[in-house]
């Protein structure tokens, strides 16, 4: 770790101690872990501020503005490939690791628990076996870097992985994965979910090594999906139909539990905690069957006990409007009452 990187890690717990219980050796367990998560938002996976600060659309200030709104955690969706030099052991830029550190120390000085997403799941869906070698190489670099960082940075070793990434091949290099995160994080915790892009109904596929118990399982939620994505101009089959409504029927909302409950009864057998770690519905649909459903989404998650991060803060199915400088209000007040 460079220097100014140790200077930022050691100036945050001088600062904010009361967020380290003791860096990676905290014995909370995946539970409370999930507790702490609770309620969440991802950020900053398609901003400018990866390539640019000054081309940044998230600002320190919308930290702050997440607290204030009784937000938790972020999910933080990273792009690193490009950004890595295979020409010097696939090492990662300063700019991006810079960028990373800006995010994890405004995170944790506004009490906001981090996931690190890997969320390349695109490329490595597309080319499994040519994007291996970067998928552990930035596990391998990153696992050291935040080996020090308070309990409250939680690792997230693959967003959805799909296509070529196969539930069996899927199974094998997630625990490569995270043999490599535990030499240097024995105690922290990962979010793991299973294949078919962490598939609700996939979890039965999803084989967590037993006697590792510092995990949170993590599922996506955009059922019914002609209704989530229409409008949505990469989403195929529903790009062109628009006005379908979710009026929030007995038959909708028997639809969703019945996926909820057989995702609970998973949690239970397995004694592992569950993360909704994305739900959302596109902008096209109407405001109110969106707060409708995103609500009902929310408080069922929560009798549950799962903890939940809403995608997205910006870009599109948007919380927050940065170019109006102000809160869909009728989104976040669906979401955290």
């Amino acid at each position: 770790m460079k220097a100014s990187r140790k200077l930022l890690l050691t100036g945050i717990l001088f600062l904010f101690p009361a967020l380290f219980f003791g860096g990676c050796e905290s014995m909370d367990d995946a539970f409370d872990q999930n507790r702490k998560i609770r309620r969440g938002v991802n950020i900053i996976g398609y901003d400018q501020i990866w390539s640019s600060f000054e081309q940044a659309r998230f600002k320190e200030k919308h930290f702050k503005l997440l607290k204030q709104a009784r937000f938790d955690s972020v999910r933080i969706n990273l792009h690193p490939f490009k950004h890595m030099d295979k020409n010097k052991n696939f090492a990662l830029s300063s700019h991006w690791l810079e960028v990373l550190d800006w995010a994890i120390t405004n995170a944790l000085k506004n009490n906001l628990a981090v996931i690190l997403d890997l969320h390349e799941f695109n490329a490595m869906g597309d080319d499994p076996k040519g994007t291996k070698k970067l998928f552990l190489a930035f596990w391998n670099q990153l696992a050291e870097l935040y080996k020090d960082a308070p309990a409250e940075v939680i690792f997230e070793i693959l967003n959805e992985p799909c296509r070529g990434i196969t539930p069996k091949l899927w199974n094998d290099y997630m625990r490569q994965a995270l043999a490599i995160i535990r030499q240097s994080n024995p105690n922290r915790t990962v979010v793991i979910g299973p294949a078919h892009w962490n598939g609700i109904d996939h979890l039965d596929e999803l084989k967590l090594p037993r006697n590792d118990r510092n995990i949170i399982a993590t599922i996506h939620y955009y059922k019914p999906m002609n209704f989530t994505h229409q409008g949505a101009s990469w989403a195929e089959p529903y790009k062109d139909k628009i006005g379908i409504k979710w009026l929030g029927t007995d038959k909708e909302k028997q639809n969703i539990l019945s996926d909820f409950t057989k995702a609970q009864a998973w949690s239970k057998k397995h004694k592992r905690p569950l993360l909704l770690g994305e739900f959302g519905v596109f902008d096209k649909a109407q405001m109110d069957s969106r707060t409708r459903y995103l609500n009902f989404i929310t408080q069922s998650a929560e009798r549950y006990g799962w903890s939940w991060a809403y995608w997205q803060f910006d870009n599109d199915f948007i919380l927050y409007d940065i170019d109006n400088d102000k809160w869909n209000q009728h989104i976040r007040d669906a979401l955290i009452p």
